[in-house]
């Protein structure tokens, strides 16, 4: 039986009940896509998900791939190679290309929906298929308007399904990408040759595509005016695994000099090889400019944004289904009597009987479902995004706000998702949590790089606040006040919770402000950023509690109004009833932390930064 519990009962619940996503379908570039025709999909890529994908998931896991340093290869595990063929060649991941590159243009909301599902039951799978996605990137020169070149290197990376990478990390340049050494040389004939040593590859080397193509950030030499110092000297190259025809794709034979030299052995996605690659040991490793233009951060930065989405939304989909998994063992198990029949020969009763279980299985419930809607919620502003850019226009609203939401879906998503699968889903299971017969095992595993992923949790604390609020000039945050302050000034059944919203609200406001007037502070006294940077981790998970419990609060009206109106099937009851629980639990349970994470950010010193190395 499969491990994955997909939800799209609960997915179209929030498209098309809570957000009003079926508002973007038939109009536009999705005009051929209608509500009907998105339910089809979803339903389509749940089959797919919960069968063929999810089947070599354990096995994966148990019979990682194999590298043989003399070759420098990666051989991958049958199992998951059947699982990645029935992927591609299901055609779903056309969903996330335009029709230039024969894609079927979706909106957002409804692709990330759809890639919930690939990602829950076995994330491995969607990160080989990369190679797709990052096409985008390459046919449109990383947003610089690709050349001749670029296109069809881009249309050979989708026609012939060629996997891709994106190269930044180096072995003394983690986060710190600008202090990356790999070096581009400039080659008479256009080409340069690309020297160096990056680590931390994701799907770096495999045997499940004929070719796969690195985007990689290198600093030119010997090149007036550029290859300067930190992210700003970093260019971006497409460097190819196998030589091939430009004009047709087909592979030269001729093996290109990039290898992956080490596969790190890992604690979790054990199937998805992380590799360390050297560039131009022994033979060069070619590559081609970018768009002919030495801009390669912004352009990485196309890739980081999907990727951070991708992470959050990887990491919320195992929180669900880790949760139901935990739900179903839970009304299965029987352990103990009941409280109030406590005596020796009492009848024993499944767990959700015990009022602690019930707690646990709540809070999961309500931080799955509601970091769900976190996603369609963000996805629902690059829907924006996408029909203005359709029209030749910008959106300038819905870049920022979706710009300050993704690190909170990636951080906070990433975070909240980690801990909740260790803290309650493996502990619903008791003792059989932590044996490989259940799959919550691997799940806490395997979600534990998504808080590492592109950018660990304190970098994205500091992406909200220095760059997404600071820098924007507080505009997006303004924007997303302004829209939770008339919500809450709004009529509707949850009106209980609308007022604790309102506290909660004023609580990261005032957080916002104190950490404000500390940077600004930080212009007279410079050690006053360090008493920023200590709260900016605190305020991303202030922040994302505060608009998760907005939006459940939304369902939650949404949901307590299907109730009033009545005449709804026993399932029907049941799902709004459980959604009115979840929003009223996750405001009463979640929501009065926030007046104490306040008060310790008002209450923030320079105590820990005067504190002798030799003492911690």
């Amino acid at each position: 039986m499969s491990h994955y519990k997909s939800n799209v009962r609960d997915i179209e619940f929030n498209l098309f009940e809570v957000l009003g996503r079926d508002a973007v379908l038939g109009t536009g570039p999705a005009e051929e896509l209608d509500v009907e025709t998105a339910r089809a999909m979803l339903a389509e890529v749940d089959v797919l998900a919960r069968t063929k994908l999810a089947e070599p998931f354990a096995d994966s896991d148990r019979n990682p791939p194999h590298y043989d340093a003399e070759t420098r290869t990666v051989a991958m595990p049958e199992s998951f190679k059947m699982a990645f063929k029935s992927y591609m060649d299901s055609d779903w991941w056309r969903v996330e290309l335009s029709a230039d590159l024969d894609g079927q243009p979706t909106p957002p909301s409804l692709r990330w929906s759809l890639m919930e599902m690939v990602l829950g039951a076995n994330p491995a799978v969607y990160i080989y298929s990369a190679g797709p996605k990052f096409s985008e990137v390459v046919y449109t020169g990383g947003g610089n308007g690709g050349t001749e070149r670029d296109r069809s290197i881009a249309r050979h990376m989708v026609d012939r399904q060629w996997g891709a990478t994106m190269v930044l990390t180096e072995p003394d340049a983690g986060s710190d990408v600008g202090a990356g050494r790999t070096r581009a040389i400039p080659q008479d004939d256009g080409s340069w040759h690309i020297e160096g040593v990056k680590r931390f590859i994701t799907s770096g080397e495999h045997d499940m595509t004929e070719n796969i193509i690195h985007l990689v950030l290198a600093r030119p030499v010997g090149v007036e005016g550029v290859g300067g110092p930190g992210t700003k000297g970093l260019s971006l190259f497409v460097v190819p695994k196998y030589h091939f025809d430009h004009e047709t794709g087909e592979l030269t034979g001729e093996r290109n000099g990039v290898y992956a030299t080490n596969v790190e052995k890992k604690m979790g996605i054990k199937v998805s090889t992380t590799c360390e690659l050297t560039f131009g040991d022994g033979e060069p490793a070619k590559g081609w400019l970018l768009g002919e233009v030495h801009d390669g951060i912004a352009q990485m930065f196309k890739v980081i944004e999907h990727a951070r989405m991708m992470v959050g939304t990887k990491a919320i989909a195992t929180l669900s289904t880790g949760y139901l998994n935990a739900l179903e063992y839970a009304k299965e198990r029987k352990q103990g009597a009941d409280l109030l029949n406590p005596g020796k020969d009492a009848p024993r009763v499944t767990i959700t009987h015990h009022p602690d279980v019930r707690r646990s299985l709540m809070t999961q419930k309500s931080f799955a479902e509601g970091m769900r809607l976190l996603v369609a919620y963000t996805a629902g502003f690059q829907d924006r995004v996408w029909m203005a850019e359709a029209a030749g226009e910008r959106d300038e609203d819905a870049e920022r706000i979706n710009d300050l939401l993704l690190p909170i879906v990636k951080g906070y998503g990433s975070e909240r998702s980690w801990v909740l699968l260790g803290t309650e889903s493996l502990q619903t299971f008791g003792g059989s949590g932590f044996l490989a017969d259940y799959p919550i095992e691997q799940y806490v595993r395997d979600a534990k790089i998504d808080t590492l992923y592109e950018g660990t949790t304190a970098i994205q604390g500091q992406d909200l606040f220095f760059r997404k609020i600071i820098k924007d000039g507080g505009h997006a945050i303004g924007l997303l006040t302004a829209e939770l302050s008339a919500f809450i000034e709004s009529e509707g059944p949850l009106t209980e919770e609308r007022a604790t919203l309102k506290r909660a609200m004023d609580d990261v406001a005032g957080v916002v402000g104190l950490m404000i007037n500390d940077i600004t502070a930080a212009a007279q006294e410079p050690r006053n950023t360090y008493k920023v940077a200590l709260n900016t981790t605190r305020l991303l998970m202030m922040l994302g509690d505060l608009v998760v419990a907005y939006l459940l609060v939304r369902a939650g009206d949404v949901a307590a109004t299907k109730l009033e109106q009545g005449g709804l099937s026993a399932a029907d009851e049941a799902f709004y009833t459980g959604k009115v629980a979840s929003a009223r639990f996750f405001v009463a349970q979640v929501l009065p932390k926030l007046t104490a994470e306040r008060k310790i950010a008002e209450r923030t010193d320079l105590a820990i930064m005067d504190l002798p190395e030799a003492a911690f």
